[in-house]
């Protein structure tokens, strides 16, 4: 990659996918900072994810590289096309046609008023045009500071966010959101089910086109093209357009990373069988295509188990959230995403998002599994030794992936891993020990934090798993929209302590603790998923099969998810699946 920030292009696929990146986004909104003009260079590089541009007047802006697909009925008060380039006069102009006219006016679905308080002005408003406050919300949001974050308190967005456009607080280009028309959201009869529905939508050629178009607008204003993130819903239609989308990006632009993250929501055990056992059949094919198709794959998800049943939610131990909220769940993946993503958005990297992938992604083994602790545990005053040594024994992370381990990360065995640590400063990343007190532990000697990391990693992990410790200082920033779920314990830097905070503080920011992993726990998730399916006689499924995918392309994807499983067994996995 040499000096550039190579850039980068998120699509966002499904419903639970925007809500995950509308919280990322938000974060990444938060820290904000354009670097046309920045004289301190920041350890991660906005330009990465976010392009500059000039409205008709003018005016700088500054929106994510994104593409967004979405159902009709998910925008709530967005504007499809945006409003940052309007042009008065188009708006105002007499049309040609000098026939007679009827105008249809409807009323403008109602802001959220959580979405006013913070400076973002009203997405639709009739008859006015692109203003200089329209254009400076999401910078006047981030002016404001921690103390617009202390002023949302009194918004309870548990109850009134119903889509992921109610909180959104960055603005968009108008070449972001593209709806499919033909499938309504919310909705049980017309809203995207199946694998093949999803798979259809880029078969029209008016959908494909249209994203063509938008992918080349975004693509070719870019000076280094790292790849693309995927972020795709897995349990409904939206994993097979999420096959389509990375093949289509795989053909027509081959050498560039696909990090895709297969996305899926907290499931109800009490669900009905018929509907899991689709929404299983869903995550099987889409898991499949996309793995063979991407550089790297990822579920997330706070369930157990992909499978009919989802199992006992992931626990964190310093959350108290809701796993039922949507609003809730994504926003732990999202700040995790932020994280785990922070190594390839570095100014200056010689590490690209390939480079990444490829030293996870060896002897076929491409679907990785994630894990987080938010917060990372450190107590106030203490250094990053102090922190690891009384996590010896196992990780305080837990997983973000549905491998069937919930809770503490535990000590998982793993091929490979890059791990990224945030939010501890320079002063505290190695021992504060005074000169001449010796430790025990090889963690106090290190005289970096990056070393200190290794040599954690090395203690904990086998001799043959490949670690890449990656170290910064600044911390992840919750903005207005991040849910305050945290434990009275936490202080509002994101730090514990022993006594709960008096009164309740509201976190501002959170040092944070990743894993990406070729993890033997895959191994188990992949062969459960194709265990559980060998179980049921498909066939009674037949609307999963009436639409463009046949039962043999079904049994090519069970067979291929057998053969994915085997990249991650041990001899005794081996031996239990002989048995």
């Amino acid at each position: 990659m040499g000096e550039q920030c190579g850039e980068v292009l998120t699509l966002q696929l499904g419903h639970y996918a925007s809500f995950v990146g509308t919280h990322w986004w938000n974060s990444q909104n938060t820290t904000f900072s354009n670097p046309l003009g920045r004289n301190v260079e920041p350890e991660i590089c906005s330009k990465v994810l976010f392009r500059h541009g000039v409205t008709l007047k003018g005016m700088d802006t500054y929106t994510p590289r994104l593409i967004i697909m979405d159902l009709k009925g998910s925008l709530s008060s967005l504007r499809e096309e945006g409003y940052l380039y309007e042009d008065k006069d188009t708006r105002s102009s007499t049309p040609a046609w000098r026939g007679c006219l009827t105008t249809h006016l409807e009323d403008p679905p109602v802001q959220k008023p959580f979405l006013e308080d913070i400076g973002m002005k009203p997405l639709r408003q009739k008859g006015e045009t692109v203003s200089e406050s329209c254009v400076s919300g999401m910078s006047s949001a981030v002016g404001s500071g921690l103390s617009t974050l202390s002023s949302m308190k009194s918004h309870n967005l548990e109850k009134s966010v119903n889509v992921w456009s109610d909180f959104l607080q960055t603005d968009l280009h108008p070449k972001s959101v593209c709806v499919v028309n033909q499938y309504n959201h919310g909705g049980e009869i017309e809203g995207l089910e199946s694998f093949s529905q999803g798979q259809s939508i880029l078969k029209d050629a008016s959908y494909l086109e249209d994203i063509e178009d938008r992918l080349h607008f975004f693509i070719e204003e870019c000076d280094y093209l790292q790849g693309f993130q995927l972020l795709c819903d897995l349990h409904d239609g939206f994993s097979g357009l999420g096959a389509q989308m990375a093949e289509f990006l795989h053909d027509e632009y081959p050498g560039r990373g696909i990090l895709t993250w297969g996305t899926c929501p907290v499931q109800s055990g009490e669900r009905n069988m018929h509907k899991a056992m689709f929404q299983m059949m869903n995550v099987i094919m889409g898991l499949v295509k996309m793995s063979s198709l991407s550089t790297l794959f990822c579920p997330l998800s706070l369930n157990s188990s992909l499978g009919r049943r989802p199992g006992p939610p992931t626990s964190f131990p310093h959350l108290l959230y809701n796993p039922a909220l949507q609003y809730h769940s994504s926003s732990i993946l999202a700040i995790a995403l932020d994280t785990i993503t922070a190594p390839y958005r570095v100014p200056a990297s010689h590490l690209s998002m390939q480079d990444m992938a490829e030293s996870l992604n060896f002897c076929g083994r491409k679907v990785v599994s994630a894990a987080a602790s938010l917060p990372f545990p450190i107590e106030v005053g203490s250094s990053l030794p102090d922190a690891l040594s009384s996590h010896l024994a196992a990780a305080p992370w837990s997983s973000l992936s549905p491998c069937g381990t919930r809770g503490s990360g535990g000590k998982t065995e793993c091929f490979s891993q890059s791990v990224v640590l945030r939010g501890i400063s320079k002063d505290k990343q190695n021992s504060n020990l005074s000169s001449g007190i010796r430790s025990s532990s090889a963690l106090y000697s290190q005289s970096t934090g990056e070393d200190v990391l290794q040599c954690y990693l090395q203690a904990l992990y086998p001799a043959y798993t490949v670690s890449i410790p990656h170290v910064f200082q600044d911390p992840c920033r919750l903005g207005p929209s991040f849910p305050q779920f945290f434990s009275p314990v936490v202080t509002r830097e994101g730090f514990t302590q022993s006594m709960q905070c008096e009164p309740p503080q509201g976190v501002d920011c959170v040092p944070m603790f990743t894993a990406l992993q070729t993890s033997k726990n895959l191994y188990h998730m992949l062969r459960g998923l194709y265990e559980e399916t060998r179980k049921v006689d498909v066939r009674r499924f037949s609307t999963f099969f009436s639409s463009g995918v046949e039962m043999d392309d079904f049994e090519e994807a069970l067979q291929q998810l057998r053969d994915l499983a085997q990249c991650y067994s041990s001899a005794d996995d081996e031996m239990e699946e002989d048995d």
